[in-house]
Protein backbone atom coordinates (compact mmCIF):
# COMPACT_ATOMS: atom_id res chain seq x y z
CA UNK A 1 0.00 0.00 0.00
CA UNK A 2 0.95 3.39 -0.36
CA UNK A 3 -0.54 5.06 2.19
CA UNK A 4 1.45 8.93 3.39
CA UNK A 5 3.75 8.40 0.45
CA UNK A 6 4.59 12.03 -0.69
CA UNK A 7 6.17 12.08 -4.67
CA UNK A 8 7.60 9.41 -6.41
CA UNK A 9 11.10 8.06 -6.28
CA UNK A 10 12.19 7.96 -10.20
CA UNK A 11 14.54 5.90 -10.11
CA UNK A 12 17.24 8.28 -8.70
CA UNK A 13 18.90 8.76 -5.15
CA UNK A 14 17.31 11.33 -3.12
CA UNK A 15 20.27 14.28 -3.91
CA UNK A 16 19.25 13.60 -7.87
CA UNK A 17 15.64 13.48 -7.47
CA UNK A 18 15.48 16.76 -5.68
CA UNK A 19 17.67 18.22 -7.97
CA UNK A 20 15.83 17.45 -11.10
CA UNK A 21 12.74 18.30 -9.40
CA UNK A 22 14.28 21.69 -8.68
CA UNK A 23 15.57 22.18 -12.73
CA UNK A 24 12.14 20.91 -14.16
CA UNK A 25 10.84 23.23 -12.10
CA UNK A 26 13.16 26.54 -12.59
CA UNK A 27 12.96 25.40 -16.89
CA UNK A 28 8.95 25.48 -16.40
CA UNK A 29 9.27 28.61 -15.03
CA UNK A 30 11.39 30.49 -17.77
CA UNK A 31 10.39 29.15 -20.54
CA UNK A 32 6.32 28.96 -19.59
CA UNK A 33 6.45 25.75 -20.92
CA UNK A 34 8.50 21.78 -21.25
CA UNK A 35 7.86 18.96 -22.99
CA UNK A 36 8.96 15.86 -20.55
CA UNK A 37 7.70 12.53 -19.32
CA UNK A 38 4.29 11.99 -17.89
CA UNK A 39 6.14 10.91 -14.26
CA UNK A 40 8.39 13.70 -14.77
CA UNK A 41 5.77 16.20 -14.98
CA UNK A 42 2.94 14.56 -12.35
CA UNK A 43 5.65 14.96 -10.22
CA UNK A 44 6.40 19.12 -10.49
CA UNK A 45 2.96 19.88 -10.74
CA UNK A 46 1.98 19.92 -7.03
CA UNK A 47 5.00 21.68 -6.21
CA UNK A 48 5.24 24.57 -8.53
CA UNK A 49 1.67 25.35 -8.16
CA UNK A 50 2.22 25.89 -4.08
CA UNK A 51 5.25 28.18 -5.45
CA UNK A 52 2.78 30.26 -7.33
CA UNK A 53 0.31 30.63 -4.61
CA UNK A 54 2.98 31.10 -2.17
CA UNK A 55 4.14 34.30 -4.58
CA UNK A 56 0.94 35.78 -4.15
CA UNK A 57 0.42 35.68 -0.68
CA UNK A 58 4.02 37.06 -0.48
CA UNK A 59 3.04 39.93 -2.74
CA UNK A 60 -0.20 40.88 -1.16
CA UNK A 61 1.11 40.85 2.38
CA UNK A 62 4.06 42.67 1.72
CA UNK A 63 7.04 43.75 4.04
CA UNK A 64 8.73 41.18 6.45
CA UNK A 65 6.08 38.27 4.80
CA UNK A 66 6.87 38.76 1.17
CA UNK A 67 10.94 38.38 1.60
CA UNK A 68 10.00 35.25 3.36
CA UNK A 69 7.87 34.01 0.50
CA UNK A 70 11.41 34.93 -1.92
CA UNK A 71 13.67 33.12 0.13
CA UNK A 72 11.41 29.72 0.30
CA UNK A 73 10.72 30.57 -3.45
CA UNK A 74 14.66 30.77 -4.14
CA UNK A 75 15.42 28.04 -1.86
CA UNK A 76 13.49 25.42 -4.27
CA UNK A 77 14.01 27.15 -7.56
CA UNK A 78 18.04 27.30 -9.03
CA UNK A 79 18.05 30.24 -10.69
CA UNK A 80 17.76 34.03 -9.26
CA UNK A 81 16.12 35.54 -12.44
CA UNK A 82 13.48 33.09 -12.25
CA UNK A 83 12.39 33.99 -8.52
CA UNK A 84 11.87 37.30 -9.74
CA UNK A 85 10.05 36.10 -12.74
CA UNK A 86 7.66 34.08 -10.76
CA UNK A 87 6.93 37.11 -7.83
CA UNK A 88 6.80 39.97 -10.58
CA UNK A 89 5.39 38.50 -13.87
CA UNK A 90 3.93 34.92 -13.01
CA UNK A 91 1.98 35.69 -9.62
CA UNK A 92 0.45 38.69 -11.01
CA UNK A 93 -0.94 37.04 -13.75
CA UNK A 94 -2.67 34.97 -11.63
CA UNK A 95 -3.69 37.07 -8.86
CA UNK A 96 -7.70 36.64 -9.47
CA UNK A 97 -6.99 32.75 -10.14
CA UNK A 98 -8.05 30.57 -6.99
CA UNK A 99 -5.63 27.61 -8.25
CA UNK A 100 -4.77 25.31 -11.23
CA UNK A 101 -2.07 27.23 -12.58
CA UNK A 102 -0.85 24.45 -14.96
CA UNK A 103 -1.96 22.33 -17.45
CA UNK A 104 -0.63 18.94 -18.80
CA UNK A 105 -1.22 17.65 -22.72
CA UNK A 106 -0.38 14.19 -23.94
CA UNK A 107 2.07 13.90 -26.92
CA UNK A 108 1.78 10.25 -27.44
CA UNK A 109 5.36 7.78 -26.77
CA UNK A 110 8.69 9.18 -27.45
CA UNK A 111 10.17 7.03 -29.98
CA UNK A 112 13.13 5.58 -28.37
CA UNK A 113 11.87 4.28 -25.26
CA UNK A 114 7.62 4.22 -25.53
CA UNK A 115 7.65 6.73 -22.91
CA UNK A 116 4.36 8.87 -22.57
CA UNK A 117 5.70 12.14 -23.24
CA UNK A 118 3.60 15.26 -22.01
CA UNK A 119 3.95 19.03 -22.24
CA UNK A 120 3.49 21.10 -18.78
CA UNK A 121 2.99 24.56 -19.36
CA UNK A 122 1.18 27.52 -17.32
CA UNK A 123 -2.27 28.66 -18.32
CA UNK A 124 -2.79 31.38 -20.04
CA UNK A 125 -5.39 34.05 -18.73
Amino acid sequence: MRHRVAGKRLGRSTGHRKMLRRNLMTELFRHERIKTTRTKAFAIRAESEKLITQAKRGNAAGGAAAVHARRLCAGKLTDPEVVKKVFDDIAQRYVDRPGGYTRTIKLGPRLGDAAEMVLIELVEE
